[in-house]
């Protein structure tokens, strides 16, 4: 019963996160609500190992936690420079030539 409502709780934080990813005012807040919706199905995968009794799943939500760190990342970097090129690289156009 337990995690049932835990269960429901976190559908519901979810769903939430998914509205403010939808509707968010800037695309701060839409980064945001996507990692924390990535971040509510990764418990949603260590809950479903926990009640199925696989322990496996535990290094899956973990890797899929990995997986959303670095894409969080990859996406901020990509909207505050327009590339993923590192700022002040040698690979710029127009030097060094």
């Amino acid at each position: 019963m337990m995690f049932a409502a835990a269960t429901a709780a976190l559908c519901v934080a979810m769903l939430l996160a998914l509205v403010r990813a939808l509707l968010g005012p800037t695309l701060f807040d839409r980064v945001l609500a996507v990692n924390s919706f990535g971040t509510k199905t990764v418990l949603m995968i260590a809950m479903l190992g926990f009640l199925t009794d696989r322990p496996d799943f535990t290094d899956i939500a973990l890797l899929y936690a990995l997986i959303n760190f670095v894409g969080t990342l990859a996406v901020l970097k990509f909207f505050r420079y327009g590339s993923f090129a590192r700022p002040g690289g040698r690979a710029q156009q127009g030097e060094g030539e």
